[in-house]
């Protein structure tokens, strides 16, 4: 059991919670920065978490959903106020309405982490900060004590699971929901290096080419939030080209990018592609929420073949870092 201690203070109106880890403080870090390891955690058992967006950065937002074994959805949000990777960061919590905006009925705290190394792993100590006696009491009353220890109960398991996670690994799409499918891969390079590899048309010309025999002869890149921007591919000697198009909706350097993607020539409707760069141990977590019309385009792109198009380019993309 990884909670060795819960104080609660309702003079300085706090919930200290202190958990050890036979793990290094990196591991224990990355389970929290990365959507794919904090969903296995971030909630009792019986009610897992889905994380459609998660930046681990000064600004940043995250936006999550509990699920109940009946269906019932719980929806909570973080904002980002500090972060000192490997060592602690800092966010506003908060529960959320449907439509992900804060509902303010119920009371936003804010949560510190410290990440510290022990002889036999790691010490995280969580400080839950309340604004009134009222918020301390209201979260306690729903059960948070007995519901973080049986949610951290289950971090052991993520730590063990070094495999599913590691830099190298292909990339994986994960079904979010109907109209939702996340794609993430470690990619060995930095979080800048990456960014840069996104932005920069000539580079992109070099790695972003799904299988080989193809080319990149249109790379107009959005540079600026409102811009658009224009890929083309063909193959190597002319033929079977296609494209897309969209606009840069929003821009955080150098760790997310919100863009429209619509295929040029095609009836779809257009999707919403939001990519996130996270530092991790090995590199860095490379993040697409991809939200489409509905389910069935959904599952007509992922028949495609599209994630292991976008393994090659990786891949590529890897080795090009790599000498660079």
């Amino acid at each position: 059991m990884p909670v060795i201690a819960v104080e609660r203070d309702t003079d300085q109106l706090t919930l200290t919670v202190v958990a050890e880890f036979a793990a290094p403080i990196e591991r224990v870090w990355n389970a929290y920065v990365d959507p794919r390891q904090l969903e296995r955690f971030w909630g009792p058992p019986g009610y897992p978490a889905t994380f459609t967006r998660h930046d681990a950065a000064v600004g940043g937002r995250s936006a999550y959903a509990m699920t109940g074994p009946e269906g019932e959805h719980y929806p909570g949000y973080w904002v980002w106020d500090a972060v000192d990777a490997p060592r602690s960061f800092a966010v506003r919590d908060g529960f959320a309405n449907p439509d992900g905006t804060p509902n303010t009925e119920l009371p936003e705290s804010t949560m510190e982490f410290a990440f510290e190394p022990t002889d036999a792993g790691t010490r995280l100590t969580t400080v839950t900060r309340f604004g009134s006696i009222e918020a301390l009491q209201t979260v306690i009353d729903m059960g948070i004590e007995e519901g973080t220890r049986e949610a951290m109960a289950q971090i052991d398991d993520v730590l063990a699971d070094l495999a599913s996670f590691a830099a190298g690994r292909a990339a994986e799409a994960q079904i979010l929901s109907d109209t939702q499918v996340r794609v993430a891969r470690v990619i060995r390079g930095s979080v800048e290096q990456v960014w840069r590899a996104h932005h920069d048309a000539e580079l992109m010309k070099r790695w972003l080419l799904g299988p080989d025999g193809w080319s990149m002869p249109v790379c107009e890149v959005a540079t600026e939030v409102g811009q658009g921007y224009r890929y083309e591919w063909e193959r190597d000697g002319g033929g079977d080209r296609f494209g897309f198009t969209g606009e840069l909706v929003e821009s955080i350097p150098p760790f997310r990018a919100v863009t429209t993607e619509a295929m040029i020539g095609a009836p779809f409707p257009p999707t919403l592609n939001e990519l996130t760069l996270t530092a991790v141990d090995g590199g860095t977590l490379l993040s697409l929420l991809i939200t489409y019309a509905d389910a069935q385009m959904r599952d007509a792109v992922l028949a495609t073949g599209m994630t292991d198009g976008m393994e090659t380019s990786y891949s590529r993309l890897e080795a090009l870092l790599a000498n660079v």
